[in-house]
């Protein structure tokens, strides 16, 4: 007989099973970001924009592909 802790359990690992494959396309587009913003930077701060950047890149993507399709 199970209890409603092991019901539970298994309900939650199945709400998340997906949520890696996010994470790590985040995770390496962040490092990406961040090498190349980086290697660009002419200043020391523009080197810490840079980190900033990297952190809100997908808002860059985003805002590009919209613009794009607006053509």
């Amino acid at each position: 007989m199970e209890n409603s802790s092991d019901r539970q359990s298994r309900g939650r690992s199945s709400n998340t099973a997906g949520a890696g494959a996010c994470g790590g396309f985040y995770g390496l587009g962040f490092i990406g970001a961040l090498v190349y913003y980086i290697g660009h930077a002419a200043s020391f701060l523009a080197g810490c924009i840079g980190v900033l950047k990297a952190l809100v890149w997908p808002a860059f993507v985003v805002y590009e592909l919209m613009a794009f399709l607006k053509m």
